[in-house]
């Protein structure tokens, strides 16, 4: 009879040879036959073997949790065990993923013992996952348990075999062909690989046999077109195999919870949520999280103190850790902090430091993850390419190098130390400008109480839909109504409409004049079926039925080569107007930022952006001020849900100066987890703004501030509104006013866009009333008026790009030509104005879409207008002889991501010096007329 949990908990404790922690110490400090152990049904649910691993091998983790299991795996194994559909959300470093695993091992070494010829030779579980780099969580959490739980089973004389391969778009050929003779029962994946599966003849049949799923850091993938794309395909998937798969979800801190989850079991035939469990344990780790500032005066201290002080406390920090990871917010950034520490300090070099980014070659990365498990690099500094995947099990801190952005992704980054329960983490973030202070002080104590950012799935995208249903239209002829229900299951096409479907399928059977004269050839055909006599009859169907199939000979092989939702990328030669001179290059993604006579730093030059064609980027030489940084394109923008808490924060500011003026805001400035310094600076921030142009100067939840100032010496007007709400926020809210304040001027509008506001310049001779425009913005016509201002712009342009590449308009792949990104933004010029004249495209449509909810958060804007439509948000304005304290960042738009440059300091000094000037003179902040308030 095999043991049960507490028969073995007792004969491990009379031989402690088999629960031994790290150190050698035995992990049981009690009696298993007096003390309750929580972990014992858990224990009795497991298979003597699988018991006898797991116990062997985490006995350390006893005096951490008062059990052999942590809290999300206490909770999971039962779930999976039951086969119940289950979200599992933990920090990192909880075994979440290995919870999953361990349910799924211990049923499958079961079966095929008891199964005379043991497991099928196909799939049972898919384990899906964003990276390809995959080896080292696969040796972690299956392969470590599968040998050692094998081993255990050899010993009792029992022959069992549990496979596993790892399969994606760089798995070789012969690889591949392999597991059609030798199937995997546990197959680890990509969304892009999986969807390639379900049409491949041969290794679709494989996948009959699901019965388990686990997707594993499903919260990086539901907020994008991945998650999307993989959404369908787990409802193709329950389409085609034998019983209804258990889907298992490993997220990190994520919120909301019942929406992660919904994404994740997506819905039945009848549209009801299927049935699931959500295992919260996101807070089960200690966090020692503090905000750090080089001085209290980053305005004042010279450039060359900051970056000195800056320095020397990264330096402090890390030689005070084992293994330091260290977070900016680019990959320029990553590699100066590297670059800058090594030449501050003899104790950094190539044998104990490293940096790690997406641009560096694989064997380069590989190189730094291989020191990072190892424990021999002392410091790696990166950009975002390390908050996912490999484990540091000698990582004890993290350092932010500025803002994250939102609250998640903080947790996600410094949830990389400690890697480990019943570790604390320690995360120190050092922040360098009063923007980030005042972000980062907000963020960790929202962190500190629990708060975590909301994940937006994107809604009803035509174009992963255009993929999934030509995907399924290759592999049969299938009824209409099944297809559309199939896609309706998924959770982003719950609300999918039948005018939607109608638009989508006139795009796939190419039924718009004009359209293959294009190239743009039909993918689909959807009739009834014809009588047995006629000669379009499928048996199996009833007559009369609408079906829908394929279209063209070439359909697999176009479907195989081309899809996937990852855009392309490209740069772009950037050349002046006068003389055709080659001045360097540029991101494209960079491009969607910059309007017409924006200007931007190159090569230490500055240029005003004037036109694109193609790859080429036509701008002039100027001496203007640079309106867009150049880091734009590479850092996050802030999260709108912590956009509302700062707001709400300044507006805490404000009662607690008219309270007790600056003492009052640096006493409750001491309870959040900031140091002293940055308690100093926030204040003075405050205050000096608050004296300077008054209460009405500062945004808060309930109210907007519109900021003018006359610039006689460039004669423009500047216009800095005030809007905490983050980067997408403001990029749409500044296209609207922008739009109007060109209509109303007839005058060329210059935007810069910032996480806390953006800035309007114009003419100086030219007046408009900013204010007046923000409270006649109608909530009810910001959709129209946004697609109104996106037409003809750069944005547009790539975007449709992008979007008619994923719907299969454009291939990049055909009859063994592959376009480049650049060949295909070509094509898709080609064919913008055509599609953009048809009624009701399919991809012009989701373009628009695209831009309009997921990249301008059209949401968002549509939820503040109605507040300010209701009177909850009032927008007042002032005007000023010069910037605010707060409009400093919206004023210039030059601060680097780790220190300031020192013409930026320069002008930040002058911009202070004058508000210092008018505070000590009494001056008072003058209103426009009749614009105070709304």
């Amino acid at each position: 009879m095999p043991k049960r949990g507490r028969e073995l908990l007792q004969e491990i404790a009379r031989d402690p040879s088999d629960g031994r922690t790290t150190d050698g110490d035995t992990a049981f400090d009690f009696d298993p036959g007096e003390v309750e152990i929580s972990d014992e049904p858990v224990l009795d649910r497991l298979e003597p073997a699988v018991r006898e691993w797991w116990v062997e091998e985490f006995g350390q983790y006893v005096p951490q949790n008062g059990g052999f299991f942590t809290p999300p795996q206490r909770e999971a194994i039962p779930l999976v065990d039951e086969e119940t559909n289950a979200l599992v959300c933990a920090p990192t470093g909880s075994g979440k993923t290995l919870a999953s695993f361990t349910a799924i091992l211990n049923d499958l070494f079961a079966r095929d013992r008891e199964r005379e010829d043991g497991l099928e030779n196909s799939v049972y579980c898919l384990y899906v996952s964003p990276l390809k780099s995959l080896a080292n969580d696969i040796h972690r959490n299956l392969t470590v348990p599968l040998e050692g739980i094998s081993e255990r089973l050899g010993d009792r004389g029992a022959d069992v075999e549990v496979r596993h391969a790892i399969r994606h778009g760089d798995t070789d050929s012969a690889d591949r062909q392999r597991m059609l003779s030798e199937t995997p029962h546990i197959l680890n994946t990509t969304p892009e690989t999986l969807a390639i599966l379900l049409n491949a003849p041969k290794f679709r049949e494989k996948l009959r046999t699901v019965e388990y799923v686990i997707v594993d850091e499903i919260h990086s993938l539901a907020e994008n077109k991945r998650g999307t794309h993989l959404s369908v395909s787990l409802e193709r998937l329950e389409d085609l195999a034998e019983t209804s798969p258990t889907r298992i979800g490993c997220s990190a801190t994520v919120e909301p919870l019942s929406t992660m989850a919904e994404f994740l079991v997506g819905r039945d035939d009848e549209g009801t949520v299927r049935d699931h469990e959500i295992v919260d344990t996101r807070f089960v780790r200690d966090f020692d999280l503090q905000l750090e500032c080089p001085t209290d005066d980053l305005i004042n201290t010279p450039r060359s103190e900051i970056q000195n002080g800056f320095y020397h406390r990264l330096h402090e920090l890390i030689d005070d850790h084992e293994n330091t990871l260290v977070f900016t917010n680019t990959r320029s950034g990553a590699e100066r902090v590297l670059e800058n520490l090594r030449g501050s300090f003899d104790a950094y070099d190539d044998d104990n430091s490293g940096c790690h980014h997406g641009s560096l070659s694989k064997s380069r990365r590989q190189a730094i993850e291989e020191g990072l498990k190892s424990g021999s690099l002392d410091v790696v500094t990166t950009s975002t390419s390390l908050e996912l995947g490999i484990d540091m099990p000698h990582l004890d801190l993290v350092i932010q190098v500025g803002s994250p952005k939102s609250v998640a992704s903080l947790l996600q980054r410094v949830g990389r130390a400690g890697h480990s329960l019943g570790q604390t983490v320690e995360g120190r973030v050092l922040a360098l400008d009063h923007d980030e202070l005042v972000e980062c002080a907000v963020m960790l104590q929202k962190a500190k109480s629990g708060f975590v950012d909301r994940v937006f799935i994107p809604e009803k995208a035509h174009d992963v839909a255009a993929q999934q249903i030509y995907g399924i239209a290759i592999n049969a002829v299938r009824r209409e109504e099944e297809v559309l229900q199939t896609l309706r299951r998924a959770y982003p096409y719950r609300n999918y409409t039948d005018r939607d479907w109608e638009r989508l399928c006139r795009y796939l059977t190419a039924d718009y004049e004009g359209l293959e004269a294009k190239n743009v050839y039909a993918k689909i055909w959807r009739d009834t079926n014809d009588p047995p006599s006629g000669p379009h009859h499928h048996d199996g169907f009833d007559v009369g039925e609408p079906l829908i199939g394929k279209r063209g000979r070439m359909a697999r092989v176009i479907y195989m080569t081309n899809i996937g939702t990852i855009p392309d990328s490209f740069t772009c030669e950037v050349r002046t107007r006068n003389g055709d001179e080659w001045v360097g290059t540029l991101d494209e993604n960079y491009l969607d930022t910059l309007e017409e006579g924006d200007v931007f730093v190159l090569g230490g030059d500055r240029f005003a952006y004037r036109y694109r064609r193609g790859s080429k980027v036509y701008v002039d030489r100027t001496s203007a001020r640079p309106t867009v940084p150049s880091w734009f394109s590479e850092r996050l923008p802030l999260s709108y849900d912590l956009g509302r808490e700062i707001a709400s924060f300044q507006g805490d500011v404000l009662d607690h100066l008219r309270a007790g003026g600056r003492p009052a805001v640096r006493g409750w400035l001491r309870d959040f987890p900031i140091d002293e310094n940055a308690v100093r600076a926030i204040a003075q921030l405050f205050d000096e703004q608050h004296q300077y142009a008054g209460a009405e100067s500062v945004a808060t939840d309930e109210r907007f501030v519109v900021e003018a100032e006359l610039d006689r010496e460039t004669y423009r007007r500047h216009f800095y509104v005030h809007s905490p709400y983050g980067r997408r926020f403001n990029d749409g809210l500044s296209r609207l006013v922008a739009a109007r304040c060109a209509n109303r001027t007839n005058a060329n509008v210059q935007i810069a866009v910032a996480d806390n506001g953006f800035s309007l310049s114009m003419p100086l001779n030219r007046k408009v009333d900013v204010a007046a425009i923000l409270r006649d913005l109608d909530p009810a016509a910001v959709r129209v008026e946004l697609r109104e201002a996106l037409e003809e712009t750069d944005l547009l342009k790539r975007y449709f790009r992008i979007d008619a590449t994923r719907s299969l308009m454009i291939l990049k792949r055909y009859k063994g030509y592959e376009k480049s990104a650049a060949e295909q933004q070509v094509s898709a010029e080609m064919l913008l104005s055509f599609a953009d004249d048809l009624d009701d495209f399919a991809v012009m449509e989701e373009t628009y879409r695209e831009i309009i909810e997921d990249k301008l958060n059209l949401r968002a804007i549509e939820e503040i207008l109605h507040a300010i439509d209701r009177g909850d948000v009032t927008v007042s304005s002032i005007r000023v002889d010069s910037p605010t304290p707060r409009a400093f960042g919206l004023a210039t738009l030059l601060a680097s991501d780790v220190v300031l440059a020192e013409d930026e300091s320069a002008v930040l000094q002058e911009f202070h010096a004058r508000v210092q000037d008018a505070i000590d003179e009494g001056d008072e902040t003058v209103s426009e007329p009749g614009t105070t308030s709304s």
